[in-house]
């Protein structure tokens, strides 16, 4: 014998016993429509957050696990500041006949070319007579504006690009829009044994880094979709490194240094 559902109802006098047969079945449950918009809501968000780590793997399957020599010849090579080898490196390049000569780009202003040449005893004379240094560029905006400036003074259409591996991606984004597309880019990751991006998610310090470079390459990406020249980029300025920011690169008002 099966039992049918009961439910307590409420009349004007007190409590009350109703029996609710398999023919009279419980009302359905309507969703409103701030339900739906909440479901909508988790599920763009989940689809987002599944883009975003699908993109991180893809950034880090990018990042150069090993130096590889230059093909050919560029006219000029490029080191922008900021990481271990960076410099060493490009003087390496350049004493080796890879380029015709060497801007160092973001130079702090207390690094003088005699510091440089103290640092590279066996490079002294090629750095007194083919290195550049730049003062002027404030970010990896400002590299790619000074790049563009140096390459046109000395007419060069081809360079070699030495940055850190894990900031060659964004590096590459920025120097495509300022440069036209009739001046190639040769990459020369620079690979230290401190960063392994093979073992990242092992060390908190790489996976940090590697999150961050991957955030800044995006907004990189969709900045440059929607502005013509990086020197008038209102944008740039916002994300600029130093506090205040009033330019990524000063205006071009000497000659090279």
């Amino acid at each position: 014998m099966t039992r049918a559902p009961v439910s307590l109802a409420t009349d004007a006098i007190g409590w009350v016993w109703t029996v609710r047969t398999p023919e009279t079945p419980f009302p359905p449950t309507r969703r409103t429509a701030g339900d739906v918009m909440v479901h909508c809501g988790v599920a763009v968000a989940g689809l987002c957050f599944v883009a975003f780590v699908a993109g991180f793997l893809a950034f880090v399957g990018t990042v150069a696990r090993q130096e590889r020599t230059p093909e050919g010849r560029t006219d000029g090579i490029v080191a922008l500041t900021g990481g271990a080898q960076r410099i060493g490196d490009a003087i390496d390049l350049l004493a080796a006949g890879y380029g015709r000569r060497l801007l160092i780009t973001g130079v702090n202003e207390r690094t003088s070319r005699e510091e440089i040449a103290r640092l590279n005893p066996t490079q002294r004379e090629l750095i007194s007579c083919c290195v550049d240094l730049d003062y002027r560029a404030r970010n990896t905006i400002g590299n790619a504006i000074e790049t563009r400036r140096w390459m046109r003074t000395h007419h060069f259409s081809t360079v070699a690009v030495v940055t850190s591996n894990y900031h060659m991606p964004r590096t590459l984004i920025e120097l495509d829009h300022a440069l036209q597309e009739s001046e190639r880019i040769v990459p020369h990751p620079v690979v230290t044994e401190a960063f392994d991006a093979d073992s990242w998610w092992r060390s908190p310090p790489a996976a940090r880094l590697l999150a961050s470079e991957y955030v800044k390459f995006l907004v990189s990406w969709v900045r440059t979709r929607f502005e013509a020249d990086p020197e008038r980029s209102r944008a740039a300025i916002l994300i600029g490194r130093r506090k205040p920011v009033k330019m990524v690169a000063e205006p071009l008002m000497r000659g090279i240094d």
